[in-house]
């Protein structure tokens, strides 16, 4: 058993079609979150290579915005 992201309620892992959520109501609440900007991803997405070529001082400034 997990707890549902949205409501805390207990809710099976396995045959459950709305996993990790409990119901279709918490898989559609958190998909309007999404929708509305009140969740977002923290740092920008960048690529492997690009990060690569990062100079030491972009390390530096990349790990104070962390």
């Amino acid at each position: 058993m997990i707890k549902c992201p949205i409501c805390g309620k207990p809710t099976a892992w396995r045959d459950n079609p709305n996993r990790p959520f409990c119901s279709e109501r918490c898989r559609v609440i958190d998909l309007g979150n999404w929708s509305s900007e009140e969740y977002h991803v923290s740092i920008p997405i960048t690529d492997v290579d690009e990060r690569a070529e990062e100079s030491p001082s972009d390390d530096r400034r990349s790990e104070e915005r962390r």
